[in-house]
């Protein structure tokens, strides 16, 4: 079984560690769960997630699957809202996508990109207008 690198200091000196189990615990009860409830949809025990969420061990490839099938995410939004860190809305929208069907990824792609085009259009319109 693969087993990921301990997640201890950065550059700052923070743990990291244990802010990926503060990131785990805002993501479990951003969706209501106990860490019993996550446990059983996971297929992990409720020791392991709370070792998880409090940063005492780096959880291997498989378990880090397991965790994102009970949180209902991809493996990649659970790093990548994690490397957002202070960017909320940002992870909240990662966090929001990695629960959608294909179909409905597709159409909100559709919709994010015509209005991100509408207001870029406005925003040219509004520079222009400066000017003259």
């Amino acid at each position: 079984m693969l087993q990921l690198p301990v997640l201890y200091e950065t550059e700052r000196g923070l743990n990291t560690g244990r802010n990926f189990g503060r990131h785990v615990r805002s993501l479990r009860r951003a969706r209501g769960m106990t860490q019993e409830a996550l446990a059983e949809r996971s297929g992990l025990s409720a020791d392991t997630i709370r070792r998880l969420e409090h940063g005492s061990f780096s959880p291997s490839l498989d378990t880090l699957r397991k965790l994102c099938s009970g949180l209902d995410l991809m493996l990649s939004t659970l790093f990548e809202s994690f490397e957002l860190g202070d960017r909320n809305e940002a992870r909240e929208l990662l966090d929001l996508l990695g629960t959608r069907a294909s179909y409905e990824l597709t159409l909100a792609t559709t919709i994010l990109r015509s209005l991100f085009e509408a207001l870029d259009y406005a925003a040219a319109e509004a520079r222009k207008g400066g000017d003259g």
